[in-house]
């Protein structure tokens, strides 16, 4: 259902660095890209995730109560790519562990506080 999800950035630079080292760990590369917008995928018929620049050329904020959530295939890969983000300087939001029965997750904010989290089901 989701085609694409937008984080807003105040260091374009920075945030794209982050989110190339973060996201090759799944195999997502740039797919589409301008001044102002990078999205990044596993593959293009597939969800996406993007930074951008705010059109109203207002700062970018963060969303209360927002987040992004990244499937994963197993937990090792969520443990992988938690500590992965933290090492790029994400900041942590929960570490990986068992949420109930059957949802293994772990949750952060990146570089401009955006929250994320990576997650499967076991």
């Amino acid at each position: 259902m989701i085609g694409y999800v937008t984080l807003g950035t105040n260091d374009f630079d920075k945030s794209a660095k982050f989110y190339d080292e973060l996201l090759a760990e799944i195999g997502a590369k740039r797919f589409m890209e301008d001044d102002t917008f990078i999205a990044w995928a596993v593959d293009p018929e597939k969800p996406s995730i993007a930074i951008i620049k705010p059109f109203n050329g207002k700062p970018a904020t963060i969303g209360n109560g927002v987040m992004v959530a990244i499937v994963l295939e197993n937990p090792q890969q969520v443990d992988a790519l938690y500590t992965k983000a933290i090492e790029l300087g994400a900041t942590n939001e929960g570490t990986p562990g068992n949420r109930g029965d059957n949802f293994y997750a772990g949750y952060f904010r990146d570089l401009d506080g955006n929250k994320l989290n990576f997650f499967c089901m076991t």
